[in-house]
């Protein structure tokens, strides 16, 4: 059992699970009862995407490695915050029994919130695919 990291919106692996979108906001020009049908997820979970400030600061000038290195503390700051604790700390832990997904839009995992999840999951003793 584990934890797959994916891009919403992208074909399903046969055996990933449950799919859980980690993003500010649910697709746009997408219908609510199509979010699923259409591989973006089945639940939506913003606690766990940045706040809207940070994602306005992150898309206000490219990424260099020193603004992002900016943006992932900030990011994990606001993930120790006790909710989106606890919440990684329970994916953490049911990674272990079942497997699903937590994924959002970005193209480049690697400058993306879900690149510091990744991270942050498997400091909380996470199973990742």
């Amino acid at each position: 059992m584990a934890i797959r990291i994916v891009r919403l919106g992208t074909a399903r692996n046969h055996d990933e699970g449950l799919r859980i979108g980690i993003v500010r906001r649910p697709p746009r020009g997408v219908r609510k009862e199509d979010y699923s049908k259409l591989d973006y997820y089945d639940v939506w979970m913003p606690e766990l995407a940045p706040s809207a400030k940070l994602v306005s600061w992150a898309l206000s000038e490219p990424f260099t490695p020193k603004r992002w290195s900016l943006y992932e503390r900030r990011y994990r700051q606001e993930m120790r915050q006790p909710a989106p604790h606890r919440i990684i700390t329970l994916l953490a832990a049911l990674s272990s029994q079942t497997n699903f997904s937590v994924g959002c839009y970005c193209e480049d995992e690697a400058l993306c919130h879900r690149s510091v999840l990744r991270q942050l999951l498997l400091e909380h003793g996470a199973k990742l695919a």
